[in-house]
């Protein structure tokens, strides 16, 4: 099951966060990742994947890579050192002035985005994003003030400075692209009875093969990640409809209604219908 926590230990109090790691070549997550803030990723060294939202994403030196809140994403690092910084931030953190700065405004926060840094502004990024980890590190009463700053002064740089990249990179293996296919067709049919077969026949593999290649570019395997989309769709129509919670449950290709409250508490924390309650 996918877990539902940030890269780094944190205060539940704190709302930006912000730290900074050096990966080796070949390093990938220990599991992947579906936050409940935004995660604002910069790459200052080598070259890393993401496997977000059924696409694949090469990102190199000077890139940042914007991923909304609930959005499924799993890193592996290809090639040397890789430097990266990582900044957790929610939607309230941004003053309204800077969103409506940013391309296509309040849109610009509802998609995953990539931006690319001119070599020239690379080390004011970098400089950048040090002060924020280290404010952070200082921890005191001052700091979520110098962080809300930062973040602020963060976005204008990049609205300046960077240039937004529209479309998916074309830098992808042929393997992983059969991966995709298979993870597009699990997000086109998770609402039928699809079995382990249906989802390799669309990759043009043996279910066996799928299962290791999906598990080592997805970072879970076929069977956890159909769970998760169909999760995250019932916990939506849970917000967005009044419908029976049996009848979302089938909907979203639940065969047992017991098994969808039991699998939506274990990801959740909650059963769906305290889930519908909360505010």
């Amino acid at each position: 099951m996918v877990k539902n926590e940030a890269a780094m230990p944190h205060d539940p109090s704190e709302t930006i966060r912000a730290e900074t790691a050096v990966r080796p070549a070949g390093y990938v997550m220990p599991h992947p990742h579906c936050h409940t803030c935004f995660e604002l990723f910069y790459v200052e060294s080598g070259a890393c994947r993401f496997f977000v939202e059924n696409h694949m994403y090469d990102i190199h030196a000077g890139d940042f890579m914007l991923i909304p809140p609930e959005i499924f994403h799993y890193t592996r690092y290809l090639s040397g050192q890789c430097r990266r910084y990582v900044v957790h931030f929610c939607q309230a953190d941004l003053d309204e002035g800077v969103i409506e700065l940013l391309p296509r405004r309040e849109e610009f926060l509802t998609a995953t985005r990539i931006l690319q840094t001119p070599e020239e502004y690379r080390g004011q990024m970098s400089a950048h994003l040090m002060k924020m980890v280290n404010e952070r590190r200082i921890g005191d009463r001052r700091s979520p003030f110098m962080l809300r700053a930062l973040l602020q002064e963060l976005f204008l740089l990049c609205d300046r400075e960077c240039r937004l990249l529209n479309g998916i990179p074309e830098e992808i293996h042929t393997t992983d692209r059969q991966i995709l296919q298979a993870a597009r067709f699990i997000s086109a049919h998770y609402m039928e009875r699809v079995t382990a077969a249906d989802i390799a026949a669309a990759a043009g593999y043996s279910p066996n093969y799928l299962s290791r290649r999906f598990r080592s570019a997805v970072g879970i395997g076929v069977h956890e990640y159909l769970m998760f989309i169909r999760l995250r769709h019932a916990a939506c129509e849970l917000l967005t409809t009044d419908d029976h919670i049996t009848d979302i449950a089938f909907r979203c290709g639940f065969t047992d209604s017991n098994y969808f409250k039991d699998a939506f508490k274990k990801k959740y924390g909650v059963t769906p219908g305290a889930y519908r309650k909360k505010p």
